[in-house]
Protein backbone atom coordinates (compact mmCIF):
# COMPACT_ATOMS: atom_id res chain seq x y z
CA UNK A 1 0.00 0.00 0.00
CA UNK A 2 1.35 3.32 -1.12
CA UNK A 3 2.78 5.76 1.84
CA UNK A 4 -0.02 8.17 2.86
CA UNK A 5 0.21 11.72 2.34
CA UNK A 6 -0.97 14.95 3.82
CA UNK A 7 -4.34 16.13 1.93
CA UNK A 8 -3.41 18.78 -0.34
CA UNK A 9 -6.11 19.96 -1.57
CA UNK A 10 -6.46 24.12 -2.11
CA UNK A 11 -7.99 26.18 1.11
CA UNK A 12 -10.19 27.98 -0.61
CA UNK A 13 -12.01 24.26 -1.83
CA UNK A 14 -12.10 22.88 1.42
CA UNK A 15 -13.43 26.32 2.99
CA UNK A 16 -15.58 26.70 -0.15
CA UNK A 17 -17.42 23.54 0.17
CA UNK A 18 -16.81 23.56 4.44
CA UNK A 19 -18.68 26.75 4.96
CA UNK A 20 -19.97 28.25 1.69
CA UNK A 21 -21.92 25.76 0.01
CA UNK A 22 -23.80 22.86 0.58
CA UNK A 23 -22.77 20.01 -1.44
CA UNK A 24 -25.42 17.52 0.26
CA UNK A 25 -28.48 19.60 -1.46
CA UNK A 26 -27.17 20.12 -5.07
CA UNK A 27 -28.49 16.73 -6.93
CA UNK A 28 -31.88 17.10 -4.82
CA UNK A 29 -33.01 20.55 -5.29
CA UNK A 30 -33.34 21.43 -8.52
CA UNK A 31 -34.35 20.11 -11.78
CA UNK A 32 -30.90 19.94 -13.40
CA UNK A 33 -29.33 19.08 -10.34
CA UNK A 34 -32.07 15.78 -10.53
CA UNK A 35 -31.03 15.34 -14.26
CA UNK A 36 -27.41 15.06 -13.96
CA UNK A 37 -28.37 12.39 -10.41
CA UNK A 38 -30.32 10.80 -12.76
CA UNK A 39 -28.17 10.41 -15.75
CA UNK A 40 -24.84 9.77 -13.66
CA UNK A 41 -26.40 6.77 -12.36
CA UNK A 42 -27.80 5.73 -15.45
CA UNK A 43 -24.46 5.97 -17.25
CA UNK A 44 -22.57 4.55 -14.59
CA UNK A 45 -25.04 1.58 -14.13
CA UNK A 46 -24.15 0.80 -18.03
CA UNK A 47 -20.26 0.27 -17.25
CA UNK A 48 -20.05 -0.96 -13.68
CA UNK A 49 -20.05 -4.63 -12.90
CA UNK A 50 -22.22 -6.59 -11.04
CA UNK A 51 -23.25 -6.58 -7.46
CA UNK A 52 -21.10 -6.95 -4.96
CA UNK A 53 -17.89 -5.32 -6.30
CA UNK A 54 -15.93 -3.15 -4.36
CA UNK A 55 -15.79 0.49 -6.02
CA UNK A 56 -13.99 3.71 -4.69
CA UNK A 57 -15.32 6.81 -4.79
CA UNK A 58 -12.67 9.49 -4.71
CA UNK A 59 -14.01 12.86 -4.28
CA UNK A 60 -17.14 11.14 -2.85
CA UNK A 61 -18.12 14.38 -1.44
CA UNK A 62 -21.67 13.90 0.85
CA UNK A 63 -22.22 10.30 -0.35
CA UNK A 64 -24.88 11.08 -2.86
CA UNK A 65 -23.43 8.28 -5.30
CA UNK A 66 -22.41 6.30 -2.42
CA UNK A 67 -25.69 6.28 -1.61
CA UNK A 68 -27.63 4.44 -4.57
CA UNK A 69 -24.12 2.01 -4.85
CA UNK A 70 -24.86 0.74 -1.77
CA UNK A 71 -28.52 0.07 -2.74
CA UNK A 72 -27.28 -1.45 -5.91
CA UNK A 73 -25.22 -4.07 -3.78
CA UNK A 74 -21.91 -2.71 -4.07
CA UNK A 75 -19.09 -1.59 -1.13
CA UNK A 76 -18.33 1.90 -1.39
CA UNK A 77 -15.08 3.40 0.39
CA UNK A 78 -15.67 7.47 -0.11
CA UNK A 79 -12.86 9.26 -0.21
CA UNK A 80 -13.02 13.47 0.17
CA UNK A 81 -10.76 16.47 1.10
CA UNK A 82 -13.51 17.96 2.99
CA UNK A 83 -14.27 16.69 6.71
CA UNK A 84 -17.66 17.98 6.86
CA UNK A 85 -18.40 16.13 3.39
CA UNK A 86 -17.04 12.80 5.58
CA UNK A 87 -19.48 13.70 8.31
CA UNK A 88 -22.60 13.91 5.77
CA UNK A 89 -21.88 10.67 3.67
CA UNK A 90 -22.01 8.78 7.14
CA UNK A 91 -25.76 9.80 7.51
CA UNK A 92 -26.63 9.99 3.49
CA UNK A 93 -24.97 6.71 2.33
CA UNK A 94 -24.71 4.27 5.80
CA UNK A 95 -22.51 1.45 5.26
CA UNK A 96 -20.13 3.41 3.42
CA UNK A 97 -16.60 4.03 4.55
CA UNK A 98 -15.20 7.28 4.53
CA UNK A 99 -11.29 8.12 4.67
CA UNK A 100 -10.17 12.10 4.19
CA UNK A 101 -7.62 12.36 1.39
CA UNK A 102 -6.69 13.87 -1.77
CA UNK A 103 -7.48 12.05 -5.43
CA UNK A 104 -3.51 12.82 -6.63
CA UNK A 105 -2.42 10.86 -3.19
CA UNK A 106 -4.54 7.62 -3.11
CA UNK A 107 -3.81 4.91 0.16
CA UNK A 108 -5.92 2.53 -1.50
CA UNK A 109 -3.24 -0.69 -2.28
CA UNK A 110 -2.77 -1.56 -6.30
CA UNK A 111 -5.18 -3.30 -8.04
CA UNK A 112 -7.70 -3.76 -4.85
CA UNK A 113 -11.01 -2.13 -6.79
CA UNK A 114 -13.44 -3.32 -9.26
CA UNK A 115 -14.16 0.30 -10.07
CA UNK A 116 -12.83 3.53 -9.07
CA UNK A 117 -15.13 6.84 -9.41
CA UNK A 118 -13.87 10.41 -9.69
CA UNK A 119 -16.92 12.67 -10.01
CA UNK A 120 -15.55 15.35 -7.98
CA UNK A 121 -11.93 15.82 -8.16
CA UNK A 122 -11.12 16.88 -11.92
CA UNK A 123 -12.18 20.27 -12.51
CA UNK A 124 -11.07 21.31 -9.18
CA UNK A 125 -7.47 20.06 -10.35
CA UNK A 126 -6.49 23.20 -12.62
CA UNK A 127 -2.65 21.70 -13.64
CA UNK A 128 -3.72 19.21 -16.45
CA UNK A 129 -0.39 17.27 -14.51
CA UNK A 130 -2.43 17.26 -11.36
CA UNK A 131 -5.71 15.61 -13.41
CA UNK A 132 -3.63 13.45 -15.17
CA UNK A 133 -2.03 12.05 -11.85
CA UNK A 134 -5.07 11.33 -10.32
CA UNK A 135 -6.25 9.44 -13.31
CA UNK A 136 -3.05 7.49 -12.88
CA UNK A 137 -3.86 7.07 -9.23
CA UNK A 138 -7.68 5.96 -9.66
CA UNK A 139 -6.04 3.76 -12.46
CA UNK A 140 -3.62 2.44 -10.03
CA UNK A 141 -5.90 1.43 -7.07
CA UNK A 142 -8.28 -0.44 -9.72
CA UNK A 143 -7.71 -4.08 -10.96
CA UNK A 144 -6.61 -4.44 -14.24
CA UNK A 145 -9.29 -4.31 -16.69
CA UNK A 146 -12.10 -2.43 -14.09
CA UNK A 147 -13.65 0.23 -14.87
CA UNK A 148 -12.33 4.09 -14.06
CA UNK A 149 -15.19 6.43 -14.42
CA UNK A 150 -14.66 10.44 -13.89
CA UNK A 151 -16.32 13.93 -14.06
CA UNK A 152 -15.96 17.12 -15.68
CA UNK A 153 -17.63 20.65 -16.17
CA UNK A 154 -17.93 21.30 -20.25
CA UNK A 155 -15.84 24.34 -21.17
CA UNK A 156 -19.23 25.35 -22.81
CA UNK A 157 -21.26 25.62 -19.78
CA UNK A 158 -20.60 28.50 -18.38
CA UNK A 159 -22.17 30.43 -21.30
CA UNK A 160 -24.63 28.49 -21.27
CA UNK A 161 -25.08 28.94 -18.21
CA UNK A 162 -25.36 32.65 -17.81
CA UNK A 163 -26.88 33.47 -21.23
CA UNK A 164 -30.16 31.51 -19.72
CA UNK A 165 -29.59 33.74 -16.39
CA UNK A 166 -29.69 37.16 -18.67
CA UNK A 167 -26.18 37.84 -16.71
CA UNK A 168 -24.46 37.81 -20.04
CA UNK A 169 -23.10 41.75 -20.24
CA UNK A 170 -20.41 42.49 -22.28
CA UNK A 171 -17.91 42.70 -19.89
CA UNK A 172 -18.47 38.63 -18.66
CA UNK A 173 -18.76 37.59 -22.19
CA UNK A 174 -15.50 39.42 -22.89
CA UNK A 175 -13.99 38.63 -19.80
CA UNK A 176 -14.18 35.68 -17.46
CA UNK A 177 -16.62 33.70 -20.09
CA UNK A 178 -13.83 34.24 -22.77
CA UNK A 179 -11.46 33.01 -20.72
CA UNK A 180 -13.31 29.92 -19.86
CA UNK A 181 -13.52 29.29 -23.97
CA UNK A 182 -10.22 29.86 -24.94
CA UNK A 183 -8.30 27.89 -21.80
CA UNK A 184 -10.93 25.99 -19.54
CA UNK A 185 -9.63 28.40 -16.76
CA UNK A 186 -12.08 29.68 -14.52
CA UNK A 187 -11.10 32.52 -11.89
CA UNK A 188 -13.97 31.28 -9.16
CA UNK A 189 -14.75 35.14 -9.05
CA UNK A 190 -18.85 34.52 -9.06
CA UNK A 191 -19.56 32.16 -6.28
CA UNK A 192 -17.57 28.84 -7.04
CA UNK A 193 -13.48 28.40 -6.78
CA UNK A 194 -10.90 28.56 -9.18
CA UNK A 195 -11.78 25.50 -11.67
CA UNK A 196 -11.27 24.23 -14.87
CA UNK A 197 -13.31 23.20 -17.53
CA UNK A 198 -13.14 20.39 -20.43
CA UNK A 199 -13.80 19.48 -23.75
CA UNK A 200 -14.64 16.09 -24.52
CA UNK A 201 -11.54 16.17 -26.47
CA UNK A 202 -9.39 17.60 -23.78
CA UNK A 203 -10.76 15.00 -21.37
CA UNK A 204 -10.45 11.87 -23.78
CA UNK A 205 -6.65 13.22 -24.11
CA UNK A 206 -5.74 13.52 -20.42
CA UNK A 207 -7.54 9.88 -19.64
CA UNK A 208 -5.36 8.36 -22.74
CA UNK A 209 -2.43 9.93 -20.93
CA UNK A 210 -3.12 8.75 -17.79
CA UNK A 211 -3.07 5.09 -19.23
CA UNK A 212 -6.77 4.08 -20.05
CA UNK A 213 -8.05 1.87 -22.79
CA UNK A 214 -11.13 1.68 -24.18
CA UNK A 215 -12.26 5.05 -23.20
CA UNK A 216 -15.42 6.76 -24.10
CA UNK A 217 -16.99 10.38 -23.18
CA UNK A 218 -20.61 11.38 -22.81
CA UNK A 219 -22.62 14.28 -22.39
CA UNK A 220 -24.30 13.60 -18.80
CA UNK A 221 -27.43 15.87 -19.17
CA UNK A 222 -27.51 16.48 -22.62
CA UNK A 223 -28.13 19.49 -24.29
CA UNK A 224 -31.47 20.44 -22.48
CA UNK A 225 -30.12 21.17 -19.78
CA UNK A 226 -29.99 24.75 -20.04
CA UNK A 227 -33.64 24.93 -20.80
CA UNK A 228 -34.60 23.78 -17.22
CA UNK A 229 -32.67 25.95 -15.75
CA UNK A 230 -34.17 28.72 -17.77
CA UNK A 231 -37.59 27.37 -16.70
CA UNK A 232 -36.46 27.87 -13.10
CA UNK A 233 -35.58 31.30 -13.18
CA UNK A 234 -38.93 31.73 -15.17
CA UNK A 235 -40.30 30.11 -11.92
CA UNK A 236 -38.50 32.41 -9.58
CA UNK A 237 -38.03 28.99 -7.88
CA UNK A 238 -36.58 25.28 -7.61
CA UNK A 239 -38.62 23.16 -9.96
CA UNK A 240 -37.24 19.95 -8.74
CA UNK A 241 -40.67 17.72 -10.76
CA UNK A 242 -40.39 20.10 -13.71
CA UNK A 243 -42.55 18.74 -16.47
CA UNK A 244 -39.73 19.65 -18.51
CA UNK A 245 -37.26 16.95 -16.59
CA UNK A 246 -38.86 13.51 -18.64
CA UNK A 247 -38.01 15.62 -22.02
CA UNK A 248 -34.41 16.14 -21.07
CA UNK A 249 -33.70 13.23 -20.17
CA UNK A 250 -34.71 11.65 -23.01
CA UNK A 251 -32.74 13.99 -24.99
CA UNK A 252 -29.88 13.12 -23.23
CA UNK A 253 -30.33 9.48 -24.23
CA UNK A 254 -30.93 10.17 -27.90
CA UNK A 255 -28.04 12.45 -28.14
CA UNK A 256 -25.40 9.54 -26.57
CA UNK A 257 -25.53 7.73 -29.90
CA UNK A 258 -24.10 11.65 -31.51
CA UNK A 259 -21.17 12.13 -29.93
CA UNK A 260 -20.54 16.15 -31.08
CA UNK A 261 -23.30 16.90 -28.53
CA UNK A 262 -21.43 15.85 -26.00
CA UNK A 263 -19.78 19.39 -25.13
CA UNK A 264 -23.26 20.67 -24.79
CA UNK A 265 -23.97 19.33 -21.44
CA UNK A 266 -23.32 20.93 -18.31
CA UNK A 267 -20.72 18.00 -17.32
CA UNK A 268 -18.99 15.61 -18.98
CA UNK A 269 -18.35 11.77 -17.94
CA UNK A 270 -15.40 9.78 -19.77
CA UNK A 271 -15.12 5.66 -18.61
CA UNK A 272 -12.27 3.75 -19.57
CA UNK A 273 -10.69 0.54 -18.62
CA UNK A 274 -7.47 -0.24 -16.11
CA UNK A 275 -4.89 -1.89 -18.26
CA UNK A 276 -4.61 -5.32 -18.28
Amino acid sequence: MPTSRPVQTASEIVTYYAAQYDEADRLHTTASGRLELLRTRELLRGHLPPAPARVLDVGGGPGTHARWLIEDGHTVHLIDPVRRHLDQAAVHAPGCTTELGDARHLTAATDSYEAVLLLGPLYHLTARADRVRALEEAARAARPGALVAAAGISRYSLLQDYTVHAELTPELLHGEVATVLRSGSYDGSRGFTTAHFHTAAELTAEAADAGLTGITVTGIEGPGWAYLRAAERTAGTPLYDSPLLPGALETARLADGHPEFADASAHLLVTGRARE
